[in-house]
């Protein structure tokens, strides 16, 4: 979080207020959650890409920014992982029982673990299907693609996998059948959403690139049959020593693909940023909690 970070013609900070700094503040994590809000023909509708990690962070930021949970028409999961999934139960506990739909691939259910090169491990628990269930979710199960707010939104589903370089995340395992952990790099359940916006370009949201980001973008291309790409928003998981070593193909792919916004957060890393940054000044955004980007 960083209070002072200037706001631009697209890119709005939360506003500094005479009272800001006697108010509750905005809470950041190491988690994800994105509000998507398309306008078209005068009417907005609004989704939310993932919850972040804590219970209450994800209302509270809400509340903090003025945004009421009620206007959500659907919710999508960009994976399993914990630190995108946490604050559904804070969520669902503040709107109540609205049959909201939920949008995830089958695989994030599935129970992980994450195996660091120093060998402590992290346990990554998936949302619980009786939970929600319980609270009136509807849930949407799809590997392949689909179409959210009158097919303005396009969830991309398993996502094709074609770089060379983009191989998975090594150390990730998950329990089979029997109980046992087997290995589970590639982490399938990963998806991203895509917007087209009018006469700007794709873009694209994606919380953590397990997939890779590279896939993602040539993925949403031919999903789509678009070619521009606008807007690159999220996590990139290019952080630790395991990842380091691609960051500069992933670097050169998107200058290649010259999007004219990329605000990487999350699980970028602190290398990845400052090469992105310094490959792509002008497209380049600094993350931060609250930040809101209008395209179009």
């Amino acid at each position: 979080m960083d209070a002072l970070l200037p706001s631009t013609s697209n890119v709005h900070r939360a506003p500094l207020r005479w009272e800001s700094f006697e108010q509750t503040p905005l809470l950041a994590e190491h988690g994800f959650a994105a509000l998507v809000t398309v306008e078209n023909q005068g009417q907005r509708t609004s989704i939310l890409y993932d919850t972040g990690m804590g219970r209450e962070t994800l209302v509270h930021n809400m509340d903090v920014l003025g945004v009421d949970p009620g206007i959500l028409r659907a919710i999508v999961l960009s994976h399993g992982h914990t630190d995108h999934h946490g604050g559904l139960s804070g969520l669902l506990a503040r709107i109540g029982r609205r049959n909201l739909p939920l949008v995830l691939h089958p695989d994030a259910w599935r129970d992980r673990k994450a195996v660091f090169p120093g060998g402590n491990e992290l346990h990554l628990p998936a949302p619980n299907r009786a939970d929600l269930e319980r609270e009136g979710v509807v849930l949407v199960e799809r590997r392949d693609p689909s179409l959210l707010i009158d097919n303005q939104v396009l969830v991309t589903g398993q996502v094709e996998r074609v770089t060379s370089f983009e191989r998975g995340m090594p150390g990730h395992f998950a329990r089979d059948n029997d109980g046992d952990w087997t290995p589970d790099p590639w982490i399938w359940d990963d998806q991203a959403l895509v917007v087209h916006v009018r006469n700007q370009g794709l873009v694209v949201l994606s919380a953590c690139s397990h997939s890779g980001i590279v896939n993602i973008l040539h993925y949403a291309r031919k999903l789509t049959g678009v070619n521009d790409i606008y807007g690159v928003i999220g996590g990139l998981h290019l952080s630790g020593r395991v990842f380091e070593p691609i960051i500069p193909d992933t670097v050169a792919a998107l200058t290649d693909m010259a999007p004219k916004l990329v605000l990487p957060g999350h699980c970028t890393g602190w290398k990845a940023q400052h090469a992105i940054a310094r490959a792509l000044p002008d497209a380049y955004v600094q993350t931060c909690a609250g930040t809101r980007i209008r395209v179009g």
